[in-house]
């Protein structure tokens, strides 16, 4: 045999060597298939949006007063403390009865209206409104602690994994399955 023959022939031997060794390490120790997930968890965001909320509520207020003098009342009541004092004495007596009478039953008159019209109210409705914020809470991914062979390590995902998650040459297949 020639000397480039004989190499040929153990640079064969060694190369059929390598091969085989490879796939038998790949026969005895396969890459795993999957990764098992050991936990997995919501990642959130919430956001606030203004908005308006308008209600009725009824408002009760003074009456529009349409004698703010109290003339009226002060004059009544004047006229019947003066009737009343001019039953009470005789001469001189009489006519300051009536005086004080009268005096008496306008400020008694006054404060009477005036109780009557401080009391004198309306009611109406009224829309009163004030910004609320309605709070949304979405999901927008999931942390996952996950297990390959001997390594444990963690990922965001967009999507729930299950309780396994497919790896193809040694990389986590990370795409959600494609719907039937």
């Amino acid at each position: 045999m020639n000397k480039s023959m004989l190499t040929g022939v153990i640079a064969g031997a060694v190369a059929v060597t390598a091969i085989g060794g490879v796939a038998g390490y790949k026969a005895l120790n396969p890459e795993p298939e999957f990764a098992d997930v050991l936990a997995v968890k919501p990642v959130t965001e919430t956001t606030k949006t203004p908005k308006e909320a308008c209600s009725d509520v009824v408002v009760n207020e003074q009456a529009p007063v349409k004698d703010p003098n109290r003339i009226a009342g002060t004059a009544v009541g004047a006229v019947a403390g003066g009737l009343l004092g001019n039953q009470v004495g005789g001469g001189t007596g009489r006519t300051l009865a009536t005086v004080a009478g009268a005096a008496a039953g306008g400020y008694a008159g006054n404060q009477v209206q005036k109780n009557l019209q401080e009391k004198n109210t309306v009611s109406r409705t009224e829309t009163r409104c004030k910004t609320v914020y309605e709070t949304h809470t979405k999901t927008i991914g999931y942390d996952v602690r996950y297990r390959l062979g001997e390594a444990e390590g963690q990922v965001r995902m967009d999507h729930q994994p299950g309780t396994r998650i497919p790896v193809k040459d040694g990389q986590l297949q990370l795409e959600a399955a494609a719907a039937p």
